[in-house]
């Protein structure tokens, strides 16, 4: 069975470019739907933080009328109540490539607040990305790659790459608020950046890295983890 680490953010909020703070985390589907299909096939999973930190749900991705029900928003709630992995996530300085069969980043705003400047996520990105191993990164967790720039080059230029979209920011109201968006700034990166409709499940598989756009595709990318994890 394979070892994945999850790098999830270590952020309870986001700052928006009037210097308030947007209450966020990790997006509940977005860790919940991969981590509960890879531990039902035997996979064994490792969470790591900026300083190790236990990673905060968005309260918001836990209400029903964004799970989709009541009982989706309670059985995600229940997921995360019981991963133990959890409650005892390694630093992400502290995470080695070496150690581990495939990376998995998964949402919410709060790598728009910590990971895209976090040196340690910037260097498991670029060594995942040149090792073949699976690298999965979905929504909001694409911010990570802007931590892989060396003076102004990163690896994923060139790259076929999805993300949560200007759209879909906009949709939620926060894209007029935000210091930068994530499309804005994959672009300029130098990803060919693409996209699928608003709110549907799309994914994007390029050599080993694979991306989705949003939270209802996190399921999807773990489908395609999973054939061909070993």
């Amino acid at each position: 069975m394979a070892k994945l680490l999850f790098v999830m953010t270590g952020a309870a909020y986001w700052t928006l470019k009037d210097g308030t703070r947007h209450a966020t985390g990790y997006w509940a589907e977005e860790f919940v739907a991969p981590y509960k299909a890879l531990t039902e096939a035997g996979h064994q999973i490792v969470v790591a933080t900026p300083n190790g930190v236990v990673p905060t749900v968005d309260m918001m991705s836990l209400r029903p009328e964004m799970a989709g029900s009541e009982q989706i928003a309670l059985d995600l709630e229940a997921v995360i109540r019981a991963a133990e992995e959890m409650r005892r996530p390694i630093r992400l300085s502290d995470a080695r490539l070496e150690d581990y069969d495939a990376v998995y980043c998964p949402g919410g705003h709060g790598p728009m607040e910590d990971l895209y400047v976090d040196a340690d996520a910037g260097r498991l990105l670029t060594a995942a990305l040149a090792s073949g191993k699976p690298l999965a990164i979905v929504c909001h967790a694409p911010a990570a790659m802007l931590a892989t720039r060396i003076r102004g080059v990163s690896p994923f230029a060139g790259y076929r790459v999805t993300a949560f979209t200007n759209e879909e920011e906009n949709a939620v109201g926060l894209g007029p608020r935000a210091r930068w968006l994530l499309e804005d700034e994959l672009i300029e990166l130098g990803v060919d950046f693409t996209k699928g409709e608003a709110w549907k499940p799309y994914t994007v598989v390029d050599r080993n890295l694979f991306t989705g756009q949003n939270p209802a595709s996190a399921a999807l990318l773990a489908e395609r983890l999973l054939k061909i994890l070993p």
